[in-house]
């Protein structure tokens, strides 16, 4: 009977640890809807708290089993809290190894070049997974491309990041700057670059279009760029017209028809490929640049050079039947009464 016994406690033993290994490698459950479960494991949480809500949540099928494996494995001392998901069917070997790992959900947000402050923290906000509220830093401080985040993460460390990154890469860039630029801080490279970055959309002009302004900078001839126009009027809103006569020739601190050099501060925030630009621009004689039709630019030296693709451009707009609405972005350094300015009624 004792022989008898035992061999019922060894085979009861065998079938207990044989549960246990199938718990912990085998499939888990199911996924109650779709392919995945999403857990959020809070932090502070402790081991037992976090087998329970991956039971409750259907992610593992026994949380002794689950409390166990992490102190067997000293997985318990690193668990990470986060967002997971866990697809279906997972084991719970599998998942024990994410939330060891870290392997949390990674949110992402993207912001676009040219985008202003005031614009990037908008887009922030619009974020629902994101807590906390973060205010607009100053123009030109963001570095514009794509970030990861954590659900529950504060907008304002989000932010911090794209600032950071923003400082990194123009430390990195202004070290190694060409020589002779006309400007002497990083921050008027930012600005110059800021204009760049809204005059033209197409990547390849970039290093031109900052070569022009460059240019014009050395020689002492005004930028006349019209988005610095805009930004005064509107502080980077799309304007939704042309530019006006009087607001051409209007003396405020960010119009470049009326004042010389750079205006006090960036108008956007330019992108890598921007900033580059204004650092390390190709030697060029230009000093012009009107849209050639095709959502670029040509580019001139002399005005009677620039004055000839302005008149192309024209009959482009003629033939397209657009009249005087344009903005006058299209005529860097034409003169002020060039065709195209929306006047004033």
């Amino acid at each position: 009977m004792l022989l008898s016994a035992a061999a019922t406690l060894a085979v009861a033993a065998m079938l207990v640890a044989v549960w246990v290994v199938w718990s912990f490698q085998g499939p888990g459950p199911a996924a109650r809807s779709g392919d995945a479960t999403t857990v959020m494991l809070r932090h502070g949480a402790s081991l037992p708290e976090i087998a329970s809500t991956l039971s409750h949540e259907g992610v593992i099928r026994s949380a002794p089993v689950f409390v166990a494996a992490a102190q067997v494995t000293g997985a318990a001392r690193a668990l990470k809290a986060g967002e997971y998901e866990f697809a279906s069917r997972a084991s719970m070997a599998s998942v024990l190894a994410d939330i060891r790992d870290g392997k949390i959900v990674r949110h992402q947000i993207t912001i676009p070049e040219g985008r202003t402050s005031a614009m990037v923290v908008a887009a922030l906000a619009a974020k629902t997974d994101l807590t906390g509220v973060a205010a607009a830093p100053p123009e030109g401080s963001i570095l514009p491309e794509t970030y990861q985040y954590e659900r529950g993460e504060d907008r304002s460390a989000v932010l911090r990041r794209m600032m950071d990154a923003r400082d990194e890469l123009l430390a990195s860039l202004w070290a190694k700057r060409q020589p002779g630029l006309p400007f002497a801080t990083p921050e008027e490279a930012v600005t110059l670059a800021s204009i760049v970055e809204k005059e033209t959309g197409k990547a390849s002009e970039r290093p031109r279009v900052a070569a022009v302004f460059i240019n014009r900078l050395r020689q002492g001839i005004r930028l006349q760029s019209d988005p610095t126009i805009i930004y005064g009027l509107t502080q980077g809103e799309p304007l939704g017209r042309g530019i006006r006569a009087s607001e051409l020739a209007a003396a405020t601190p960010y119009n470049t028809y009326a004042i010389n050099g750079l205006p006090p501060t960036p108008i956007a925030n330019p992108g890598r490929a921007a900033i580059a630009a204004v650092l390390d621009p190709p030697k060029t004689t230009e000093l012009y640049f009107v849209a050639d039709g095709t959502g670029g630019h040509v580019f001139a030296s002399t005005l009677e050079e620039h004055n000839a693709n302005v008149a192309k451009w024209r009959a482009i707009e003629r033939s397209k039947g657009a009249a005087t609405a344009n903005e006058t972005s299209d005529l860097a350094g034409a003169p002020v009464d060039a065709p195209g300015v929306t006047v004033e009624p």
